[in-house]
C-alpha cells in the first residue's frame, strides 16, 4: 500500500483520487514526450500508484518500479495540473517504499554502496571533500586519462558515469562560518544565510564564489555557517526519506541559530527541496511548525536577486545567451521570470529564447547513471534545442543541469561554455566602467 508522503500510516488515497485523467499532463512529461507510451506519463503512473495501493498490482513488479525509477521527477505535470495532484509526493512515497522492500533482495554489497552513496558520501561534508580531492588528484596525475584510454573503465563499467563527472573545482569552496559584507550599502538590504551545497562546494566553487560576490554587490550581508550540510534533494529522490529528514533538520537548526534574514540557494534542485521542509515534517508535531517557517524563508538566488534589486554598477556582457530551464526551478519553484529579468538587465547581453527550454534535459540528480537509455535522449533533445539559436552561452541555475548540458553539447563536437546566471552577472559587475 502507497503511504503518505510524510511517512505516516495514512494511504495517499486523497492524492492519486484528485487525478481526473484530463491528459494536460502528457505534453509537458518527458518521458512520455520520447515514448508517447500511456504508462510513461503521469496519468498512467498514477493508476500504477492507484493500482498498487489498493492491492492489485505488487509493489515490487518489475513494471511498477521500472515506471517509478523512469519519471524524472521534474514536476512539469504538477505546474499544469488544474486538479493539484501532489504528483511528486506519490512518486517520491512509492520509490520510499521500493526502496524498503527491496532492501534484503539487492544483496549486502549493493545496500552497502547504497549507504556509502547516500549517508556518506551526501550525509557528510567533509567525506565528500576527500572524495573529490582524490578525484582532482586523479585528474591532475593522469589516472583518469590513464583509466579512461586503458579501457579499464570499460571492462569495470564504469565509463558512462566517469564521462559524465564533473570536473572538481581546483580549490574549494570553504564553509567555515565565515561572514561577507555588503558592498556599497548601509544599512545592507538584508543578512543572507548562504546554502554552499555539497557537490557545488567542490565542482562549482567559482558559481558559490561568484554567488557571494554578487549578493554582496547587490547590498547584502552574507552569512556561511559552519553547520549547514546538504539539501537532502538527492536522498529524498532514492527513497531514503527517514534519512533526508535528519538532513532536513540540520539545516533547519543551523538557519535558526544564524540569526539570518533569508536562505538563498544558487542551485534549483536543492531550492526545491527545500522549500519543502514543511511536507517532510507534516506529522511531526515537533518540527512541523519549524520546518514550515524555514521553508518559507528559502529563496533561489535568482528570485531573491530580482526582488530586492541589483545593484546599478553593472558593467557591458556582449555576448547571445539562450536560458536552459532547470525543471525543478521552473516547474517545482514556478521560477520563470526572474532569471529572465536578471540577464535583461546585464548591457549588452542579447537573450535568445531556445525551443522547448523547460523541458527536462534528462540530468535529474543521478537519473543519467540510473536510465542512462532515456537520459541520453533527452539530453540530446535539449542539446539540439540549446544550438539551434546559436548562443555564445548557454545559461542555467542548477548543477545537475550544467553538467547534463555540458556533455550534451561536448558530444555535439560544439564549445558553446554552460555558464550560472550568477556568474554572468558577478562578469557584468567585474566589467562596470565608472563614468
Amino acid at each position: 500500500m502507497i503511504q503518505g508522503f510524510s511517512g505516516n500510516d495514512v494511504p495517499s488515497e486523497a492524492g492519486y483520487n484528485q487525478c481526473v485523467r484530463c491528459g494536460l499532463c502528457l505534453p509537458t512529461c518527458p518521458t512520455y514526450v520520447e515514448t508517447l507510451v500511456e504508462t510513461s506519463g503521469p496519468r498512467g503512473r498514477i493508476a500504477l500508484i492507484k493500482s498498487v495501493s489498493k492491492g492489485h498490482l505488487d509493489l515490487t513488479s518489475p513494471g511498477f518500479m521500472h515506471q517509478m525509477s523512469e519519471c524524472l521527477d521534474c514536476r512539469a505535470c504538477e505546474a499544469v495540473c488544474p486538479s493539484g495532484v501532489p504528483y511528486g509526493q506519490l512518486v517520491e512515497t512509492a520509490r520510499s517504499q521500493i526502496a524498503t522492500a527491496t532492501a534484503e533482495r539487492r544483496g549486502w554489497m549493493t545496500n552497502l554502496a547504497r549507504a556509502v552513496l547516500i549517508r556518506g558520501l551526501f550525509g557528510n561534508l567533509t567525506f565528500m571533500r576527500i572524495v573529490a580531492a582524490s578525484m582532482r588528484f586523479s585528474e591532475h596525475s593522469g589516472l583518469r586519462r590513464f583509466a579512461r584510454s586503458s579501457g579499464l573503465l570499460r571492462v569495470m563499467g564504469l565509463e558512462d558515469a566517469e564521462a559524465l563527472a564533473p570536473p572538481i573545482s581546483d580549490r574549494f569552496f570553504a564553509v567555515k562560518g565565515q561572514r561577507y559584507a555588503a558592498k556599497d550599502a548601509a544599512p545592507p538590504k538584508a543578512t543572507v544565510f548562504f546554502h554552499a551545497g555539497c557537490v557545488m562546494n567542490v565542482a562549482f566553487a567559482n558559481v558559490n564564489e561568484a554567488t557571494v560576490r554578487v549578493l554582496t554587490q547587490s547590498g547584502c550581508d552574507v552569512v556561511v555557517p559552519a553547520d549547514q550540510g546538504c539539501c537532502g534533494a538527492i536522498t529524498v529522490h532514492a527513497g531514503e526519506l527517514a534519512w533526508g529528514r535528519e538532513m532536513a533538520k540540520r539545516n533547519i537548526a543551523a538557519f535558526e541559530r544564524s540569526g539570518a534574514d533569508v536562505y538563498i540557494v544558487n542551485a534549483a534542485g536543492c531550492g526545491s527541496a527545500l522549500k519543502e521542509y514543511g511536507e517532510y515534517f507534516a506529522h511531526d508535531d515537533a518540527w512541523r511548525e519549524r520546518a514550515h517557517a524555514f521553508s518559507a524563508k528559502v529563496r533561489d538566488v535568482t528570485e531573491f536577486l530580482d526582488a530586492v534589486g541589483l545593484s546599478d554598477k553593472l558593467g557591458r556582457v556582449d555576448a547571445t545567451v539562450t536560458y536552459q530551464e532547470p525543471c525543478h526551478l521552473v516547474h517545482a519553484q514556478r521560477i520563470t521570470r526572474a532569471p529572465r529579468n536578471l540577464l535583461a538587465r546585464i548591457p549588452g547581453l542579447r537573450l535568445v529564447e531556445m525551443p522547448e527550454s523547460s523541458l527536462c534535459c534528462g540530468g535529474a540528480g543521478i537519473y543519467n547513471l540510473t536510465q542512462p537509455e532515456m537520459s541520453l535522449r533527452l539530453r540530446e533533445r535539449k542539446t539540439a534545442s540549446a544550438l539551434s539559436v546559436q548562443p555564445d552561452i548557454i545559461a542555467t541555475a542548477n548543477p545537475g543541469c550544467h553538467i547534463q548540458v555540458a556533455a550534451g553539447v561536448h558530444a555535439a563536437g560544439a564549445t558553446v561554455p554552460i555558464k550560472h546566471i550568477v556568474e554572468l552577472l558577478d562578469e557584468s559587475y567585474a566589467n562596470y566602467v565608472e563614468g
